[in-house]
């Protein structure tokens, strides 16, 4: 497994918790997203999402820039982000943002999806 599937797994523990308690959360990392890109549609990506997630979560578009707010919570369970978060998916790291981050504890980063809870074979899609 890739250090960027591995950290997918550790983003969707911490995203199910979000999403239960009505929380946003936010994909910033391009090497990240492109784990999920390639797991999502596959036999494995529910079992996956499931055993990380307690749920089966979707992939939607989401736009936006700001504080990412669940770094706090990954640290506690997990420690610091690895390089990985920091990572475009043409391999190279944005070396500006991991020194900002490992400098201020905090990620103020751009996204352009995020994850919500999927829908169950009998309930239709959000916005439906």
């Amino acid at each position: 497994m890739s250090t960027a599937t591995i950290e997918l797994g550790k983003f969707f523990t911490i995203a199910g918790r979000r999403l239960a308690a009505g929380q946003s959360i936010q994909m910033f990392s391009p090497a990240v997203d492109a784990a999920w890109h390639e797991m999502a549609g596959t036999d494995a990506f529910p079992a996956f999402s499931i055993e990380h997630a307690g749920q089966v979560l979707a992939h939607v578009e989401d736009a936006g820039e700001g504080l990412i707010e669940w770094v706090s919570a990954y640290e506690e369970a997990y420690g610091p982000l690895p390089e990985v978060w920091f990572t475009g998916t043409d391999g190279r790291v944005d070396d500006d943002a991991l020194a900002a981050y490992r400098k201020s504890g905090t990620v103020w980063a751009s996204w352009k999806c995020g994850p919500e809870a999927a829908p169950t074979p009998d309930e239709p899609a959000a916005g439906e």
